[in-house]
């Protein structure tokens, strides 16, 4: 196997390619455990549970700001002690491997932070 998705870049998507096919979208979520597929494979997602609102705001910005490094932004929505993550390449209207990236590095993010429940 190739180089673990979170450890890769995302790649500026400029539209005009087609998304990822089920087959291909189910053979990279095994690589990004805890994730679903949603939407009829055209969108990734993850809910998280972490101990406080503190925690979870938390965990919020830092995926804004991995968004943001690497270019590719992501649907949130948090509240007291939990978190969902949605992922999916709004220019292509589906799921990229940019989105696969970026769900291993939000996963790997959860498991950083201290006191995060799975």
């Amino acid at each position: 196997m190739g180089e673990k998705l979170e450890t890769q870049t995302c790649t500026p998507c400029r539209g005009g390619i087609p998304p990822l096919e089920r087959a291909e979208a189910e053979a990279l979520l095994q690589q990004a455990p805890g994730w679903t597929l949603a939407d009829d494979a055209t969108r990734l997602e993850r809910s998280f549970s972490f101990r406080n609102f503190a925690q979870a705001l938390a965990f919020v910005t830092g995926v804004g700001q991995l968004a943001e490094a690497q270019g590719h932004h992501p649907e949130i929505s948090f509240g007291w002690g939990h978190a969902t993550v949605s992922w999916k390449t709004k220019k292509i209207k589906g799921l990229h491997q940019n989105d696969f990236i970026m769900a291993a590095k939000t996963s790997a993010l959860a498991e950083s932070m201290p006191q995060a429940q799975p």
